[in-house]
């Protein structure tokens, strides 16, 4: 309907709305019904009809009717729009009688007329009700209104308007990143919000009670430091080194544009990539990362804006973008005034000729050594590896999944490997596009996976299929031999040595090529010489011809393969234990189509403790790499009270997250 006062503040004016409702009808309702090409023209430079006097009698009647009906309606507020929508409407009904074309041309002529007789009158039009005067149609059209599809009666489709100019001066006068990311609780003014505009899912409202953004998304630092580990050991005991490392899928733009439907209910001005730029980088400036591990980043983006940006804020950046023709790809940046770079490692999961991997995600896996101030004295610290990646979305796909987290695995096994065959402490963390207590997400953390047979959707728990007919299953072995790496998730050629370093090539040994069958035979096209290529080798007697091929086989790698399992040996647990135990909600990290759900994580090196106090946040042991903090993060219907994501204030549709770590420090 024209109820226009539905969705405007009240301190606007109704004489001024109505003043534009029924501009507004009569443009909307000439532009449907007429094919004069004036009418299709400017609507501003539609030329006066003949009329003059005739125009400005029936523009005197609808002014007597509509201060009539909005003075009869004072006390209904939106329904002046209405009745003067109507009264409008009716004038362009009143003659039936003539005929179509003809009747088309006239009463476009004479629309035109009407209208621009009351843009030129001398004579404003009357107060009512105590307010000021009606704007004229120049006034409306300089405060930036703009008509969107509303859904109301179909006899007043076309008369529906919002003032988009009030919500753009009104938002956006305050930073937006500052009051998002403030964790002091400090008081803060409870200010009018204004109304956001959501064109397509009405389900998307502020809430009931206005509460400012800041807010509403509100995140908590949770301190460990002083809370007794599963041990009874206080992770502050002894000297550490401290830092911060932060997991945030930004939203490469590209990838934004091309699935433009999912963000249908965020207004266009903060889906701009400057204005998401701006906010993302005061929200890096606000947290002051020691390690920041970014995915979706957009790879123009990234050596035009952030990797120079984010080296002005002292970072050391490396990036892999995704195989074949992405555009995005994962960054890992460090400060290097806290860690030295030991080695740098990208992975690519792409593998030509194998199915299983035909997709082109990436990862980047970092071995860092902490840099201890000279006022500890000598003393060291373990390297520290940290890995990330952006797995596979496909939620049809588990197999593809298994197989990447499998590659990253192993090259986090060779990485972080030490000379006693150990491993120094690792992070690994990124948007896995899977579910907690998914099968994929068990595996990390239990090291264990019984996979054969298993719906190739459930791997993910992102999505239910079990009601498709045809369902992929994994069978085994989920990967070929081919690839190089066991089912522990290990490259061949770290469980095996060299075979130069087993093998000692001796003369016996190396005489046996003297008589084996190949030397026997006499190569295709050999020039014939006299004493040197026209005789033939005697086999020594009682020279076995299979020993050499037996001797053959052994320098093909071959290694045991489970059954229908995968392995892992690193002991991986996550940051977050994926429920919010004041709210009794489970934790959110995206909303895609609404739906919000948990599929970023941080895993640091730690073994869980399976009979441990289910009421303590602390579900583990620690080792060299203990969690000290960590920030909150919000559940759905928090994040729906802020209209979802993106927002003004979150510039992606994932949430980032936040975590403090302590290493131990030895002496030497």
């Amino acid at each position: 309907s024209c109820c226009l006062c539905l969705c405007l503040p009240k301190c606007w004016e109704p004489p001024r709305l109505a003043s534009y409702a029924f501009f507004t009808c009569r443009k909307n309702v000439l532009l449907a019904n007429s094919s004069s090409p004036q009418v299709e023209g400017d609507f501003a430079m539609a030329p006066r009809g003949p009329d003059q006097e005739e125009c400005e009698g029936l523009l005197q009647q609808w002014r007597e009717e509509g201060l009539s009906q909005v003075l009869s309606t004072a006390s209904e507020g939106p329904l002046i729009d209405k009745g003067l929508a109507q009264s409008s409407l009716a004038l362009l009904m009143d003659n039936p009688g003539e005929e179509n074309a003809a009747s088309e041309d006239r009463w476009s002529s004479r629309q035109l007329s009407d209208l621009r007789a009351a843009e030129n009158l001398d004579e404003p039009f009357p107060e009512m009700l105590g307010e000021e005067p009606l704007l004229e149609v120049e006034g409306v059209e300089g405060s930036m209104w703009a008509a969107i599809p509303m859904q109301s009666d179909p006899q007043y489709a076309d008369c529906s308007a919002l003032p988009v100019g009030a919500l753009a001066t009104e938002q956006w006068e305050e930073d937006p990143a500052v009051l998002a990311w403030s964790i002091a609780p400090e008081p803060v003014p409870q200010e009018e919000a204004s109304i956001w505009p959501f064109e397509v899912l009405g389900q998307l409202q502020p809430p009931a009670v206005e509460i400012p953004y800041h807010e509403i998304l509100w995140r908590e630092w949770e301190d460990f430091s002083t809370q007794p580990d599963a041990q009874g050991l206080k992770a502050g005991d002894g000297p550490q080194f401290q830092f911060t490392l932060m997991s945030y899928n930004i939203l490469a733009q590209d990838l934004m544009q091309q699935s433009s439907e999912l963000y249908l209910h965020c207004h266009p001005d903060i889906l701009n990539w400057n204005y998401r730029f701006v906010n993302l980088m005061q929200e890096f400036q606000h947290w002051d990362p020691d390690i920041l591990c970014l995915q979706e980043v957009q790879e123009d983006h990234y050596w035009e804006q952030l990797e120079p940006s984010l080296r002005m804020m002292g970072f050391t950046c490396f990036y892999k973008r995704r195989t074949g023709c992405k555009t995005d790809g994962c960054a890992v940046c460090y400060k290097p005034t806290r860690f030295r770079l030991l080695c740098a490692s990208p992975v690519e999961y792409f593998r030509p000729g194998l199915e299983l991997l035909n997709r082109d995600n990436v990862g980047l896996v970092l071995l860092l050594q902490p840099l201890v101030p000279e006022g500890l004295g000598q003393v060291s610290v373990a390297p520290l590896c940290v890995a990330n990646t952006h797995i596979l979305y496909n939620p049809r796909r588990g197999d593809v999944k298994l197989a990447q987290m499998a590659i990253l695995l192993a090259e986090v096994d060779k990485v972080a490997r030490l000379s006693d065959g150990s491993h120094c402490p690792i992070i690994l963390c990124g948007d896995l596009n899977s579910v907690p207590d998914s099968p994929l997400y068990n595996f990390i953390r239990d090291g264990e996976l019984q996979y054969h047979g298993m719906p190739a959707w459930k791997v993910s728990g992102q999505e239910d299929f079990s009601h498709q007919l045809y369902q992929r299953k994994l069978q085994a072995p989920l990967w070929p031999s081919s690839l190089g790496i066991t089912d522990c998730c290990q490259y061949v050629t770290s469980c095996h040595p060299k075979r130069s370093e087993r093998r000692k090539y001796g003369r016996d040994f190396l005489l046996r090529f003297r008589f084996c069958s190949i030397a026997c035979q006499r190569p295709v096209g050999l020039v014939l010489m006299e004493g040197v290529t026209d005789t033939k080798p005697e086999r020594p007697a009682g020279w076995a011809e299979s020993v050499l091929e037996e001797d053959a086989s052994e320098l093909e790698p071959a290694f045991s393969r489970t059954v229908g399992t995968i392995q892992h040996c690193l002991h991986l647990t996550s940051v977050y234990t994926h429920f919010l135990p004041q709210r009794g909600r489970p934790e959110v990290t995206t909303m895609p189509l609404g739906l919000g759900m948990t599929v970023d994580y941080i895993f640091f090196s730690a073994e869980s403790c399976e009979n441990g106090n289910r009421t303590d946040h602390r579900l583990y042991r620690d080792g060299t790499l203990k969690l000290l903090g960590r920030l909150s993060l919000l559940s759905e219907e928090i994040l729906w009270a802020a209209n979802g994501l993106p927002n003004p204030f979150c510039s992606s549709d994932h949430l980032c997250l936040l975590a403090s770590f302590g290493m131990e420090v030895t002496a030497p």
